[in-house]
């Protein structure tokens, strides 16, 4: 077993003094232990994702089983119940996260999947817009902080580059959600009847207690953190064994340094080229992409089923693209890549709605969905590696959240009943959008180039007149952040 004599001190770019822990263990035993973290974390982590995405998403569904005209409302209150979820999840997402700071991501993301897996269930009794509406919004508001508070807690038990990756599996869950809901509607809803209900009550039912036994999974199989490795339901049982945790912590404060201390403020320049291509979003296809199918003259339930075809098909192209940012370090380029190919669908559709054959325009319907949501995760991950600790990368994970919410609260509008069924204005203005989202990614990634090409040019510049004992920077490239561990190194 290696064991370094001495520990490794350096000191900061604040100057502080940093002693990294000691890295006392064979690599087998760091490969052990992280398999069995992949086998715990991740599974648990997109089963609370995949449930999200099955609440939020059911809603598209029954809206094919006459939901609107049964509870009283037409579609642009449809839109506004919309625009209220998002409206909830913007207005509780950052003390939402506060909240899981104090209470510790074990328990906080148990406890969510049991509130809005509650609040989905007791949709399926709503009878008036009154109660769309609330329910809508308290959906929100339970939602608000189960996505940040993922991607926080996969950023505190990996090291950076680990979890770029682990940021795009746990989004598979809502790829996967997404996808399955659909389908699985096509089956629920032929229960309309069963004790004298619509098929939309059993889906939500159904779905929603789907979530509630989810979150007794979470709460028996879900550790807090490396202090308290244990479940909510089970606070004696370790889930890791203290070698285990002592070498799963040590390496990403190796890693990351600043995770060992606790930062309470962010400043914008963490996550400003992330929130800004978020607002470019449009949400409201997924919403509609069942009954936009139906309109081409397919059956009502067998819409459902259509609608999940471009949604299954996302997931290994988002894996593809995914793979490609991260082997070849070029995250700028895929995100770019995923709005230009979201943009030529919303085109796609457009001219479809010209024409009479509903082959060509499903095929628009498809395309669509296969590049709908992918460059999401792709940019979060491209922010994860530019954060310098894990307070921030929480933080600023919860502010891109915010930004797609926002996105939600105008998008919902965008599809309205005096534009259906083609929806020729709703298709225009999503591609409007989404030039204004692409440009914004073209423009930070210019301006990312130019500004490491100086940083370059000063850098080799002051280097010609530097003592040749002296350690130069290194120039971190486009989409890796720069060391956290720099400046002057010591020793005792």
């Amino acid at each position: 077993m290696a064991t370094p004599d001495t520990k490794d001190v350096f000191y900061d770019e604040n100057g502080v003094l940093e002693v990294l822990p000691m890295r006392d263990w064979t690599a087998e035993e760091e490969k052990k232990a992280k398999r069995k973290l992949d086998l715990i974390i991740m599974p648990l982590l997109t089963l609370g994702f995949f449930c999200l995405q099955l609440d939020r998403g059911n809603i598209a569904n029954a809206i094919t089983d006459n939901f609107m005209k049964d509870v009283g409302i037409d579609q642009d209150q449809f839109n506004v119940g919309q625009q209220m979820l998002s409206l909830g999840i913007v207005l509780f997402e950052i003390p939402a996260n506060m909240a899981l700071y104090r209470v510790g991501p074990g328990k906080w993301l148990t406890l969510q999947l049991f509130l809005f897996g509650t609040v989905s269930t007791f949709q399926a009794f709503q009878t008036n817009y009154a109660s769309f509406i609330s329910t809508r919004f308290l959906l929100g508001i339970t939602e608000s902080g189960f996505i940040p508070g993922g991607l926080w807690t996969l950023s505190t038990w990996y090291t950076r580059s680990e979890t770029a990756k682990r940021v795009m599996i746990f989004y598979f869950g809502n790829q996967f959600g997404q996808a399955s809901a659909k389908l699985l509607a096509y089956g629920i809803l032929h229960m309309r009847g069963v004790g004298g209900k619509p098929g939309w009550f059993w889906l939500f039912v159904l779905m929603g207690g789907f979530t509630i036994l989810s979150g007794f999974v979470l709460g028996f199989c879900l550790p807090d953190s490396f202090k308290k490795p244990s479940p909510t339901f089970l606070p004696k049982w370790k889930v890791f064994t203290d070698r285990e945790i002592h070498i799963l912590r040590s390496r990403v404060h190796i890693d990351e340094p600043a995770k060992s201390r606790k930062k309470k403020k962010i400043g914008p320049a963490a996550f400003k080229k992330a929130v800004i291509h978020q607002l470019a979003h449009v949400r409201a296809f997924d919403t509609y992409a069942p009954s936009i199918v139906r309109s081409f003259g397919f059956g009502q339930l067998r819409a459902n089923a259509m609608a999940a075809v471009g949604l299954f098909l996302q997931i290994p192209v988002s894996f593809t693209f995914s793979w490609y940012s991260d082997y070849y370090n070029r995250r700028g380029e895929a995100v770019m890549a995923g709005f230009t190919c979201h943009l030529i669908g919303y085109i796609f559709n457009r001219i479809f709605t010209e024409i009479n054959n509903r082959g060509v325009r499903y095929f628009g319907v498809v395309w669509t969905q296969v590049f709908g949501t992918f460059s999401h995760p792709l940019n979060i991950a491209w922010m994860s590696l530019t954060c310098t600790d894990s307070e921030e990368r929480a933080l600023s994970m919860a502010l891109v959240i915010m930004g797609a919410n926002i996105a939600g609260i105008y998008g919902a509008q965008i599809f309205r009943n005096d534009d259906r069924p083609r929806y020729r204005r709703g298709f225009a203005v999503a591609c409007a959008v989404l030039a204004v989202g692409l440009l914004l990614a073209i423009v930070r990634f210019v301006d990312n180039k130019i500004r490491n090409r100086g940083k370059a040019q000063t850098l080799e510049d002051s280097s010609s007149t530097e003592d040749v004992a002296r350690v130069t920077p290194v120039v971190p490239a486009e989409d890796v952040p720069a060391p956290i561990v720099g400046g002057r190194k010591a020793s005792i």
